[in-house]
């Protein structure tokens, strides 16, 4: 048996995850072709390459089906309810940050804050007999923040495409989405709330608190954490 470490399989976080080991002394690899999901671990023993996409990485660390991932932040945040008690953060990776934010249309000028943004949910529920679209892929982290600052009258409304482009498109008024540079929202006529983001997010190594380890598994993952420090 072996330690399974779960890593983005394609795209600049793969291969920024791959940097960051590298740099740690250990060699990641995708062996076969891209629609393979074969990899190779060099410089530490009984470990196991898994790729994934960055999206199942905190359900696999849930269900204990890999030991250690790498995935962002707002995805462990999102999808695992009470993450804390499933997953334990093992270092940031230092790339991949990004902001999960609330904007607004840029025109909406008395509306800058959360509070703005619950009398302004208020006044289109009673002008349009709906309450106010929120397109966002972050249901829970959204619907949490929302609650604890005392927003109601909106509804979330789910975008696996362009959340950005929902407001243009008219099937929403506002979006909660991550962001790193906030060049696509300005793009989109679109200005985010001043109260600060909703969650800052990276790229982070997880450790799963469910994956069951043997004594080999122990030796070996003692041998990669003494390794990447």
């Amino acid at each position: 048996m072996s330690i399974k470490l779960g890593v983005p399989s394609k795209g600049r976080l793969m291969d920024k995850t791959f940097d960051w080991f590298r740099a740690r002394g250990i060699e990641l690899s995708r062996t076969g072709s891209e629609r393979e999901y074969a990899g190779a671990v060099k410089g530490v023993g009984g470990v196991e390459l898994v790729l994934l996409s960055a999206g199942e990485i905190p359900r696999e660390l849930a269900a204990g089906r890999i030991h250690l991932g790498v995935t962002g932040t707002d995805l462990v945040r999102e999808k695992l309810g009470r993450w804390e008690q499933q997953v334990q953060e093992v270092a940031p990776l230092g790339f991949g940050q990004a902001d999960l934010i609330i904007a607004v249309p840029g025109c909406w000028s008395d509306v800058d804050t959360l509070d703005d943004l619950d009398a302004a949910a208020a006044a289109f529920r009673q002008n349009h007999g709906f309450r106010m679209r929120i397109a966002t892929k972050y249901h829970r982290l959204v619907r949490d923040y929302l609650r604890e600052n005392g927003v109601a009258d909106y509804q979330l409304v789910d975008s696996q495409g362009a959340t950005e482009g929902t407001v243009k498109n008219l099937t929403s008024e506002a979006v909660a989405d991550i962001t790193s540079t906030g060049e696509t929202l300005r793009a989109n006529h679109l200005k985010i709330l001043t109260d600060g983001p909703i969650l800052r997010s990276q790229a982070t190594l997880w450790r799963s608190r469910v994956a069951v380890t043997s004594g080999d598994e122990k030796v070996a993952m003692r041998a990669l954490l003494n390794k990447l420090g």
